[in-house]
């Protein structure tokens, strides 16, 4: 079954009276684009959740903010009243020198690093198991979310082959009265600008049969028919994207192939609506994982 790269999911769990929040969002990515958002407590363990999100999703833009719910007292804020006296001074020093008013001031300082400190305790054994499951639960309903967003994936994609197929059969009832039509039209012409007595009917046979030979078009479109078999039993894998992605290119190589070779208005028309849905399906398969 497909299953695409857009994706929700949020989970919370109570630890000792704190609410721990994490959220995940993911969008179409060639690769595992990953950005997170930690609460302070939880930088540390930034390799260790990078991997659990690889693991569970593959790949996709991915973003994830894990923070603690109501936690003005998680940390505890100091202030290096040192440093921001000195800060001030060199502030005012500069403003001298320049011969420029030292304007807010208080603004300048406290925008400098290390003004406020911010100290979290490590984390703990217990404290980590309750931010993984959290992580693992929000994980599950991305992954349901995605497996949903995937059944209208497989159901566009089929309305698509079937449209592709089904005009595929109208150029093969086309290709059929084709050929008989081009050896007409080519004998007619000639008869009328040559005249029919100075034709040599055995080159004219020739020249017909290698110019119909450059037109016949049955490889592709037994080729073409069995890459959209091809893309329907693989959507059946998991994580086909990319290579339903190299199916569509295989498909559109015959379809631009029968085009150029159609001679023909009607069998042009049924190529543009094959390419037309072709390109519906090259956009969707961005998103299936």
């Amino acid at each position: 079954m497909l299953k695409s790269m857009t994706g929700f999911g949020k989970a919370t769990t109570n630890y000792k009276g704190r609410n721990i929040v994490c959220e995940i969002k993911s969008l179409n990515s060639k690769s595992a684009d990953i950005s997170l958002r930690l609460a302070s407590g939880y930088r540390n363990k930034e390799l260790e959740i990078k991997s659990e999100l690889t693991k569970n999703l593959e790949r996709g833009k991915i973003d994830v903010a894990i923070y603690i719910d109501n936690s003005e007292n998680e940390l505890e804020l100091e202030v290096n009243l040192t440093l921001a006296k000195t800060y001030k001074a060199k502030i005012m020093e500069i403003a001298k020198f320049i011969d420029e008013p030292a304007q807010d001031v208080l603004i300048h300082v406290l925008k400098m690093p290390d003004v406020f400190k911010a100290e979290k305790k490590e984390v703990d054994a217990d404290e980590w198991k309750a931010v993984h499951d959290c992580l693992n639960t929000a994980l599950e309903q991305l992954n349901v979310f995605r497996l949903e967003e995937g059944k209208s994936l497989t159901a566009d994609f089929t309305t698509r082959l079937t449209n592709i197929e089904d005009s595929l059969q109208k150029i093969i009832g086309l290709d059929e009265g084709r050929v008989k039509q081009i050896k007409e039209r080519i004998t007619k012409n000639l008869e009328e600008f040559v005249g029919k007595d100075k034709i040599d009917n055995n080159r004219l046979e020739q020249e017909l049969i290698y110019y119909v030979e450059k037109l016949d078009i049955n490889e592709e479109k037994v080729r073409l028919s069995t890459h959209l078999d091809y893309f329907k039993t693989t959507m059946a894998e998991p994580a086909c994207g990319k290579k339903l992605g190299f199916i569509t290119q295989e498909i559109g190589r015959e379809i631009n192939t029968i085009g150029s070779k159609a001679n023909n208005a009607d069998m042009q028309k049924l190529v543009v609506l094959m390419k037309d849905e072709l390109e519906k399906m090259k956009e969707q398969c961005n998103n299936v994982l």
